[in-house]
């Protein structure tokens, strides 16, 4: 089935969302193909696939062809893209951009923060362009800020609360809930009438997001508590590729069932030719 936003929406209160990050032709290939519900090609891609120290060093143009190389891999899943830092710095420049990651193949784009982007997200879904919220822990502004649980505190609470419901009346379809505690995500997925995605924020939100590297334990420099890992793949593909080395080291790899050769007739002639034995 080929998902659309409005199927996203409708699966509030319905059916749990499976999200997945992922950034390339093969790993969305499988996510697709294992029926993920949607595909967001984030920002942490600068991370785990470029080797930045953080989200901040990424541009426009790394997320368009990250993005247009998800889009080449999925069928039905849904394809949301994330606008990088200083990407969204005033509402033309929220525009534009959204419109060249709408153009790379995303079906929306998403956007960090609250109640102080409200009128970029309404410019943006006033072009007919669809966007995802997300608030909580924000990485684009975590050179600035602590990595901790957002939502400790009662006054910090209603604020995550307050910023989720701006969020819906400004036109969102779904919101990111990112190392929230999930007292508050329950509140704020009660509160509002839209999809909320949890990362780190508990079992009461529509629909649950993981970075596939994390998942898979392809990526292990840094390591989450809310992060289960299905695979320690990091292992398996080191020993596979240790196994190689040896391999070519003691001449067993190629053998002949990894070779071509040429007609034993065409061969004589050869050998022939150059006085070969």
């Amino acid at each position: 089935m080929n998902r659309s936003i409005h199927d996203i929406v409708n699966q509030k209160k319905q059916k749990k969302i499976s999200a997945i990050t992922s950034y390339d032709y093969t790993m969305a290939s499988l996510c697709d193909e294992a029926g993920i519900d949607l595909i967001l090609v984030g920002d942490s891609a600068g991370v785990v696939m470029l080797g930045y120290e953080n989200t901040i060093p990424v541009k426009m143009r790394d997320m368009c062809l990250f993005t247009e190389a998800v889009n080449r891999a999925t069928k039905n899943a849904v394809v949301v893209s994330d606008l990088p830092f200083r990407s969204y710095n005033n509402i033309s420049q929220s525009i534009n951009n959204s419109r060249r990651l709408i153009a790379s193949g995303a079906d929306a784009i998403k956007i960090e923060g609250g109640s102080q982007i409200t009128n970029k997200i309404k410019a943006i879904t006033g072009k007919g362009i669809s966007v995802m919220g997300h608030i909580g822990l924000q990485p684009q502004t975590m050179i600035h800020e602590k990595r901790r649980i957002r939502g400790d505190t009662k006054t910090e609470a209603v604020s995550l609360i307050e910023d989720a419901r701006l969020l819906e009346k400004s036109g969102v379809f779904c919101i990111i809930l990112e190392m929230i505690n999930y007292e508050v995500a329950k509140i704020i997925t009660n509160s509002v009438e839209i999809p909320t995605i949890g990362i780190g924020s508990g079992s009461y939100c529509d629909g649950q997001i993981l970075v596939i590297h994390d998942m898979l334990g392809l990526y292990d420099k840094v390591k989450f508590k809310f992060v289960k890992k299905y695979l320690s793949l990091s292992h398996d593909i080191i020993n596979a590729i240790k196994m190689y080395k040896n391999e070519i080291e003691q001449n067993e790899f190629p053998s002949t069932s990894n070779c071509f050769s040429m007609k034993q007739t065409e061969y004589q002639k050869l050998k022939k030719l150059y006085g070969v034995n």
